[in-house]
């Protein structure tokens, strides 16, 4: 079972791990977008970590929608929105609960991917976080690792996509050839999982 403290695991190990990887992040946001999706996530997670210190919810729905709600008021641009979104829809989905299973959970963070594409309007193969988001929800049943792998597959076979949405997608055939940002920090997202299990 699943508890509020592997929920704050999880955001303080993406956390880490977006600010290990911001440099990068922005690399790949360079030539197809705003050159800012590094220092963004970086800012957003770790406001996230200090407001979970602060606040300590204590239901994994809790930390999650306070988590999203972070976000959504500290990232500019397209991120902050989908990322709160997906964190906030996950966690309303959990409710009160002291404990979730992870089936639960699968099925909680699937209504958070759905309020994600509903919201931005994309779908697997346009080129965006949800192109590592889908293959890591099909592979969750297996556990967090192959998520994790699922996620990093999903993130490196948008490089030679035509990106549909997005700042990307005002670049038609130019976006071709890059890894999608949004889907590199979609699938360090996933990899903080394996890390909150311990696993």
């Amino acid at each position: 079972m699943l508890d509020a403290d592997f929920f704050r695991r999880w955001m303080t190990a993406t956390a880490a791990s977006v600010d290990r990887e911001a440099e990068r992040l922005t690399a790949l946001d360079s030539p197809i977008g705003d050159a800012d999706h590094g220092s963004n996530l970086q800012r957003g997670f770790t406001a996230v970590t200090a407001t979970l210190e602060k606040e300590a919810p204590d239901t994994p729905g809790a930390v999650l929608t306070l988590a999203g709600r972070v976000l959504i008021s500290t990232v500019g641009g397209a991120s902050g929105p989908l990322y709160g979104t997906l964190l906030r829809r996950t966690g309303k989905a959990l409710g009160d609960a002291a404990e979730v299973s992870e089936e639960r959970f699968a099925a909680a963070l699937r209504e958070g991917v759905d309020a994600v594409m509903a919201l931005g309007g994309a779908a697997p193969g346009d080129k965006t976080m949800i192109d590592s988001l889908v293959p890591a929800l099909d592979a969750l049943g297996d556990g967090f690792a192959a998520a994790r792998a699922a996620a990093e597959e999903g993130a490196v076979a948008t490089t030679p996509l035509q990106a549909r949405k997005g700042r990307a997608s005002y670049l038609g055939e130019r976006s071709i050839g890059h890894q999608d940002p949004g889907a590199t920090s979609a699938s360090l997202l996933v990899a903080g999982l394996v890390e909150a299990a311990g696993e």
